[in-house]
């Protein structure tokens, strides 16, 4: 089992950038496949960004060249690099982990969500 732990969100105008950070307990960070999802009020949680243990990388098309997700196995630690935000990037961004990579599917586990706000 992995807990994860997100922190990095705040009230941002749009054009600027944010970094998030999700922390995962364990020691077996390495083998899972690691995600950023996002949910809107009044919206379905929706994909934003994977990787997997490897390194192969994964995006929505609406964060596509904006957005970069990386990772440090030394540190169990996923980041999602976020630049020139726009207002329809509101919402809680989730982190999970999956121990089977399903492309732009969620796995088991969640961080509790750190808000992300950009105001016009």
């Amino acid at each position: 089992q992995v807990q994860l732990v997100e922190s990095g969100g705040g009230l941002v105008q749009a054009g600027m950038s944010l970094r998030l950070s999700c922390v995962a307990s364990g020691r077996t960070f390495s083998s899972y496949a690691m995600g950023w999802f996002r949910q809107a009020p009044g919206k379905e949680r929706e994909f934003v960004a994977q990787i997997s243990w490897s390194g192969g990388l994964y995006y929505a098309d609406s964060v596509k060249g904006r957005f970069t997700i990386s990772r440090d196995n030394a540190k169990n630690t996923v980041y999602l690099q976020m630049n020139s935000l726009k207002p329809e990037d509101t919402a809680v961004y989730y982190c999970n982990a999956d121990r089977r990579l399903r492309i732009g599917a969620p796995g088991d586990y969640w961080g509790q969500g750190t808000q992300v706000t950009v105001s016009s």
